[in-house]
């Protein structure tokens, strides 16, 4: 682009030789020619080219549907696409978090060994459903009742019962040892 500026410079106080009158003719020929090809055909020519080198070939979705084409429009698709890739949690309304909790509850208590881990998690999450319901952010309503603390440890307890009962069933008694002076 320049050496052409530069030719065109020179051209017009005539300091080129024929030669160089005859390439700068020539480029602005070929820039002409451009201009004129329209972006139709220079996409048309940049995929076909990209074909011949092999760019297309082995892609992820080759010969598949794309993922979300055929949906509605969904104004936070973005939104939604970065929670899912990411695998980003504990964001949303105070409602909708506390019904996936409640959902949970029972599998986490499950994970604990004392009482008193799962009277405090119980406890917290009673706290945390009423303070949700006290506050006036919007979004969906609060509708997670609460928890009794005494009968989600009852039930902790029968759970943890059944779950050794079960242990203890599947695991095969062992074979009684002999005394030491008998094994010689």
């Amino acid at each position: 682009m320049e050496r052409a500026a530069r030719l065109r410079a020179a051209a017009s106080g005539g300091d080129l030789d024929e030669e160089d009158l005859e390439q700068a003719a020539a480029e602005d020929k070929l820039q002409h020619k451009r201009r004129k090809v329209d972006d139709a055909a220079k996409a048309d020519y940049l995929i076909r080219d990209a074909m011949a080198r092999g760019d297309f070939d082995n892609l992820k979705y080759a010969g598949k549907p794309l993922p979300n084409l055929g949906d509605g429009h969904d104004p936070d698709w973005w939104i939604k696409g970065l929670m899912q890739r990411e695998n980003l949690t504990g964001l949303g309304p105070k409602a909708i978090l506390l019904r996936t909790e409640d959902a949970e509850l029972d599998a986490r208590l499950d994970t604990r060994w004392t009482e008193k881990q799962v009277r405090e998690i119980v406890e917290d999450f009673n706290a945390r459903i009423i303070d949700a319901r006290r506050q006036l952010e919007g979004g969906p309503p609060v509708v997670t009742p609460t928890r009794d603390v005494g009968r989600e440890v009852q039930r902790w307890r029968e759970r943890k019962a059944a779950a050794a009962e079960t242990e203890a069933a599947a695991a095969p008694e062992p074979e009684p040892r002999r005394p030491w002076w008998k094994r010689f």
